[in-house]
């Protein structure tokens, strides 16, 4: 059963029948010491899993000589995280700006294309969830989202189905300032945009002088396998989004951007108090240079594409969506049942927006011992 929150806070959070008092890697430690595999990663976040050790020393020896500064002072981490970012991203990505979440992150980059068209516009698509910003819930689709996003007066985004290319296409015209895309979606059950669906996006905002900007929030960060899902898909866009997982555990959002999107920008165009301070940059310098160091995206392809063609051969799995550690079950039957089934065993994972599919967002650094205890325990609750 879902636990019931607290008096003091606000009921807004489905939460797992466990309180977390430590993790280690790929588990969660309860308050009677019972441990918990996690392959759900606290919403795709730990990347390199629960409190790596270098992880924790770089927060702990940077809050030690400055705990934070605003973004008025300039500082090394995040000169040097921008760089890193840069360096692993495709071009013509070439700039960055620092905020604290996914949905900031996204809300920004809408205002720059809109700064950039002078339009207004945005296509997204069916199943695309972006945040809970006013501009971000005008682009998500559900209709308790829409609602919200009329009530703060957003004209709502025109949403296309995924991967149909003529829906598309009558979509995008001269007054559209951005196609807004989670290459694959992950609230959705890590449903996948094709190669050619995220290719003609490209020509078309070419061609009608939109711009095309990918949400990575979930599906970035390494969590396909390659560091950023354009490079997976072989499309570069004018701009990606990445938050979750980027700084292993701790708040951070990240624009990154072309510089024709952004030849023009002046102060003050864009801010963050926050944004990019020097405890979250550390962790996200670290978390970067573990994945490197690990191998964690080479893991990601190799744990991850096991475990999804371990899920496939069993009978109640009608199909399996996703890329490395960010799959989604389809089942033949509720996926809640099945997720409650699996907390029996101490194990945690997803649900989606969509009834039947259970998603799998455990750490990269997963192992493949987890992942056959996560397909074994998958296979006992659906035999």
């Amino acid at each position: 059963m879902l636990t019931t929150p607290p008096p003091a806070l606000l009921p807004v959070y489905a939460t797992f029948p466990l309180r977390a008092v430590s993790g280690h890697g790929s588990w969660l430690v309860d308050e009677d010491g019972h441990e918990w595999l996690d392959a759900y990663g606290g919403h795709a976040v730990a990347t390199c899993g629960h409190s790596h050790p270098d992880v924790v020393a770089a927060i702990a020896d940077q809050a030690a000589r400055l705990l934070f500064y605003s973004t008025a002072v300039p500082h090394a981490n995040r000169e040097r995280l921008a760089d890193a970012l840069i360096a692993r991203a495709p071009k013509p990505l070439a700039k960055v700006f620092f905020c604290n979440s996914g949905a900031e992150a996204n809300e920004n980059m809408l205002m720059l294309a809109r700064r950039k068209t002078k339009r207004s516009g945005v296509v997204s698509l069916l199943g695309g969830w972006h945040g809970r910003t006013a501009a971000t819930l005008a682009c998500t689709d559900g209709a308790k989202y829409e609602a919200s996003a009329r009530r703060a007066g957003m004209p709502l985004s025109r949403k296309v189905a995924l991967n149909d290319l003529e829906a598309l296409t009558a979509a995008v015209d001269d007054t559209i300032a951005a196609i807004l895309i989670e290459p694959v979606q992950g609230f959705n059950g890590a449903r996948s945009c094709t190669a050619e669906f995220l290719g003609h996006a490209r020509r078309l905002a070419d061609d009608h002088g939109a711009k095309l900007l990918f949400d990575e929030v979930q599906c970035g960060t390494g969590r396909l396998g390659t560091f950023t899902a354009a490079e997976l898909f072989g499309v570069s866009p004018d701009a990606l989004s990445m938050a979750k997982g980027l700084a292993a555990g701790l708040p951070i959002g990240a624009v990154l951007v072309a510089d024709s999107l952004v030849d023009d920008i002046a102060l003050g165009d864009l801010g963050s108090t926050f944004g990019g301070g020097p405890v979250p940059c550390a962790a996200a310098l670290a978390n970067l240079d573990v994945i490197d160091r690990e191998g964690l995206l080479a893991n990601t392809r190799d744990v991850g594409g096991t475990l999804a063609c371990h899920c496939a051969g069993l009978e109640a799995v009608q199909a399996v969506h996703g890329r490395g550690f960010l799959l989604g079950l389809e089942l033949d039957r509720p996926a809640r049942d099945v997720q409650a089934a699996l907390w029996e065993q101490r194990v945690l994972t997803g649900t989606s927006t969509d009834a039947n599919t259970l998603r799998l967002l455990p750490p990269l650094s997963f192992s493949a011992d987890e992942a056959e205890l996560l397909f074994q325990a998958i296979a006992k609750v659906l035999a």
